[in-house]
């Protein structure tokens, strides 16, 4: 058998159906059109997510026989109050503790310095004089690093003031309209399909519950999380606590990797805090239990749908769709796998269901 040959066989088993030849191009065109216009069309992309978290409330309103229009506008007005409340109370608390964060490095660089003195006089053998200036300098020059960063945002920032402005306000009409006109909208773009469209509609339906429970879940476990490790720090007393909690929240997007990512600042700031004593140990043993009971508990009760994948294809995932779309790359790393898997293992069971069928009514309509 010749490589040709296995080329050949390969192809008409995978493509030899019409389905599968256009649900590839749709696909291929689809990911083309994110990659490439990305950045044109974020306002666009950002609102269809919004619409797609908030169409769960508006069809449980309207299941509770809530005209549509009242439904979508209750919807709407509660988005725009947790925006408002976003904007004019939790950012300008988390802009507050970042600048004093900065401002209160220097102390913080001090005391590493004090605690590396301390560990050269004890185990003078262990940590030497050039060891200690050695990671002074290195941790100095990534802070140094990490001020350019943040300086080169902000005045980027500030360039693109107007284009925020237009963002923030073209991305709540587009949502409104997006749930509103919803019907229409899907019924024009399933009208631009193909007829003939079992396999795609086999795959979808196997995505769409998925998808579903997996978006809402997670925004919901960004919350759950971030809210109980707010109120958790705000109790022992630890200062930053609002920019912690968000940090925290945001850590459940990258599965294993974020819970270890986000144990650092959290350690860091609790030890220069209260030093390494009982209380410190009772905000790393209150931040495992919030870890240990989202893991073991809040993940099961939001997620019904399993995502059935190998820890090894989540991180791939989430390195590739995080490197290529950013955060958002990131948020939907899981279910991007996921449908991957499903085409993998849908296609060609599609097709061999596809060819069965037309099998059956060549022998049903007889000679």
């Amino acid at each position: 058998m010749t490589l040709r040959s296995v080329f050949r066989g390969w192809i008409e088993h995978y493509f030899s159906d019409e389905e599968a030849v256009i649900l590839l191009v749709v696909l291929v065109l689809g990911f083309a059109v994110v990659i490439w216009l990305g950045k044109m069309l974020a306002p666009f992309l950002t609102a269809l997510v919004i619409a797609f978290l908030l169409q769960g409330a508006v069809n449980g309103l309207t299941r509770r026989r809530v005209p549509h229009f009242l439904a979508v506008m209750l919807v709407f007005l509660a988005f725009i109050g947790v925006l408002l409340a976003m904007a004019l109370i939790l950012m300008p608390l988390i802009w507050n503790q970042l600048i004093n964060l900065v401002q209160e490095t220097p102390r913080m660089f001090a005391s590493v310095q004090q605690l590396l003195d301390d560990l050269q006089v004890r185990y003078p053998q262990l940590v030497t004089p050039d060891q200690i200036q050695t990671w002074i300098g290195m941790a100095g020059r990534e802070v140094t690093q990490l001020g350019q960063r943040a300086l080169t945002l902000s005045l980027a920032s500030l360039g693109n003031l107007v284009g925020l402005i237009v963002y923030l306000v073209l991305v709540p009409i587009l949502v409104f309209f997006m749930l509103k006109d919803r019907d229409r909208l899907v019924g024009f773009i399933v009208s631009l399909l193909p007829r003939n469209r079992g396999l795609m509609t086999r795959v979808w339906q196997e995505m769409d519950d998925q998808i579903a429970n997996y978006v809402r879940g997670k925004f919901t476990e960004i919350i759950i999380v971030g809210s109980v490790a707010f109120f958790t720090f705000a109790f022992f007393g630890l200062p930053y606590s609002a920019l912690l909690a968000v940090l925290v929240g945001l850590s459940v997007l990258v599965p294993y990797i974020g819970a270890a990512v986000a144990t650092l600042p959290v350690a860091a700031v609790a030890g220069f805090h209260f030093g390494l004593g009982d209380q410190f140990l009772y905000v790393i043993v209150a931040y495992g239990v919030i870890q240990a009971l989202d893991g073991n508990v809040l993940v099961p009760v939001l997620f019904s749908e399993a995502v059935n994948l190998h820890p090894v294809s989540i991180i791939l995932a989430v390195l590739f769709f995080g490197g290529v779309w950013g955060f958002w790359g990131i948020f939907f790393a899981i279910p991007l796998a996921t449908l991957l898997k499903a085409l993998v293992y849908a296609w060609p069971r599609g097709l061999k269901q596809r060819r069965q069928e037309v099998s059956r009514e060549e022998q049903a309509a007889g000679p």
